[in-house]
């Protein structure tokens, strides 16, 4: 029997051994697939996934960061959620900007690139300017999820129901964002259209049964009526993380009817685990199928949450999202790559197409799975995971969905996030080369690298960080007070302090818990890089 610490370590090393590399013969979209010496998929970038994913990621984003404005001078991200070079006929996807939040500020904490919140801001105040509900409707102040027509700059309605009709999943999604970004930047309009949305979703709550969630699918933002297309009802979906999100973060902020906001929050995970966790009818989440479908991101989005806020879910959080875990790997597992060492994750029961965002974001809960738990059975599998998705990013930061289309939401937001909440729950995965922040239990709202230090501030006060840098810190300050160099990251439980160097953690790890100053200076010894 294996120690869980030797486990882990065995793991580590089983992932970054093999170096020597096989080039198969056989394309998945950009790239020739190459292997390891057992035959395992490895990232076309470098087999070490510690140096493949970052420049992955950074593609992505500069792709992203880069790309031209329509005709009509709007950007073209904020109107086509496909892009082609000579323009996709579509409008926005549905959850594409609150995705692109989400990933982003991810990603400035990572990188550090102001032009990161830049982007973050011009997406938010374009659609607060161009897309809410009217304050006098049944729905009032909810962001529309579809441009019906393209180039008017206007979001007004839903891409297959028509103007005027809202997803409230999406709403609630974008408003969790918005939250963020209020943190970032201190900019109060966040926090007010945040607010917002969530009024207009604890006035709309309902406990909901099997056939109807709290919030419905698609509803009529003037009528309140819920909005069939074809055979799919409009009153059903299980995509409800980012409203618990919503609710818990202003109720946990104090902040417009906070109260008000819990209960909601706790009707909405209470249906969740008597319903979709029970039957496993996952439901709708994009905004072109027609009919009724299950759906990966529903689940594994759960899941995540779950395995973030076990505080939150209760004493089944681990049952519960493991539970998860298995029933997307069964539905949605695609065995058409098995041979190199991996099986790719497909959309949803109505497309079994195996998407480069559900497969890496398959992979990175069952990393944080393996973090929370100690479970690292499934380790390997997930790696070899991202390491298939990245095949699908060519070398100027276009991103395809295999067979598909250069979606914006697939390759962009709903993809980065992946990579960098796995190598936050697996720090080996990250560059050892570069200084990178890689998680916090707060935000982050400043944050700047130099080649032997970092200094950063975080929303809260009181909070927790985990580094990987290539210097040896020589001192870790929280505004003033110098914060102590603990022996064991237990005693970060127990008290402030940093960690470095411990047994059984990669290489350049450093964990820093500060409980009295959000203002973080880390000065280290060294030749260390720069974080971008």
């Amino acid at each position: 029997m294996i120690a869980q610490g030797q486990m882990k370590n065995f793991v580590v090393a089983a992932l970054i051994a093999c170096f020597a590399v096989t080039a198969c013969g056989e394309n998945l979209v950009y790239h020739e697939i190459k292997t390891d010496l057992p035959g395992h998929i490895v990232p076309w970038y470098s087999p070490d996934p510690g140096t493949a994913y970052d420049p992955c990621v950074m593609l992505v984003w500069n792709f992203w960061k880069n790309m031209q404005p329509c005709p009509n001078g709007v950007k073209y991200y904020l109107q086509h959620q496909v892009w082609k070079p000579r323009h996709d006929g579509r409008g926005l996807g549905g959850d594409q900007l609150s995705m692109a939040l989400s990933s982003w500020a991810l990603l400035y904490a990572y990188c550090g690139q102001k032009a990161v919140v830049d982007d973050m801001a011009l997406m938010a105040d374009y659609c607060l300017a161009h897309g809410l509900s009217a304050a006098e409707g049944a729905w009032p102040n909810m962001p529309y999820p579809y441009n019906t027509d393209v180039h008017s700059g206007v979001y007004d309605g839903d891409m297959v129901a028509g103007k005027g009709v809202l997803q409230p999943d999406k709403a609630a999604a974008f408003g969790a964002e918005l939250v963020s970004l209020y943190k970032i930047t201190g900019s109060k309009k966040y926090l007010q259209a945040a607010v917002a949305i969530a009024d207009t979703l604890v006035a709309k709550v309902a406990a909901g049964d099997a056939d109807n969630s709290p919030w419905p699918f698609r509803v009529n933002a003037k009528t309140g009526q819920a909005v069939p297309v074809r055979d799919c009802s409009g009153k059903y979906t299980a995509n409800w993380t980012g409203a618990i999100r919503l609710l818990d973060s202003l109720s946990a902020m104090n902040q417009g009817q906070a109260a008000k906001y819990a209960t909601a929050r706790s009707t909405a995970i209470a249906w969740l685990k008597s319903y979709p966790l029970k039957t496993n009818k996952w439901g709708p989440f994009f905004e072109d199928v027609k009919r009724d479908s299950n759906t990966e991101i529903n689940a594994d989005t759960l899941a995540w949450f779950i395995l973030e806020r076990p505080d939150l879910w209760g004493p089944t959080w681990q049952t519960d999202a493991r539970a998860i875990l298995d029933y997307t790997a069964a539905t949605f597992g695609n065995n058409r790559w098995v041979k190199y060492g991996v099986k790719a994750i497909n959309e949803q029961t109505a497309y079994m197409m195996p998407g480069n965002s559900h497969s890496s974001r398959h992979a990175s809960v069952e990393l944080l799975y393996a973090e929370k738990t100690g479970d690292a059975s499934r380790k390997p599998q997930a790696v070899r995971l991202l390491n298939w998705a990245t095949y699908m990013v060519d070398a100027d930061g276009k991103n395809r969905y295999p067979g598909d289309d250069i979606w914006l939401t697939d390759g962009y937001g709903d993809y980065v996030r992946h990579y960098l909440r796995a190598m936050a729950a697996a720090p080996e995965l990250s560059p050892q080369d570069k200084n990178r922040l890689l998680r916090t239990s707060s935000v982050v709202k400043t944050i700047s690298y130099a080649k032997t230090g970092i200094t950063y501030s975080t929303f809260d006060k009181s909070s927790r960080e985990l580094l990987r840098v290539a210097f040896a810190p020589r001192g870790v300050k929280a505004g003033a007070a110098e914060l102590p160099r603990l022996d064991s990251a237990s005693e970060l439980d127990k008290r402030e302090g940093y960690t470095f160097g411990l047994k059984g953690d990669a290489p350049g790890v450093l964990r820093i818990r500060h409980d009295n100053s959000g203002d973080v200076t880390i000065a280290g010894d060294g030749a260390g890089k720069q974080g971008r």
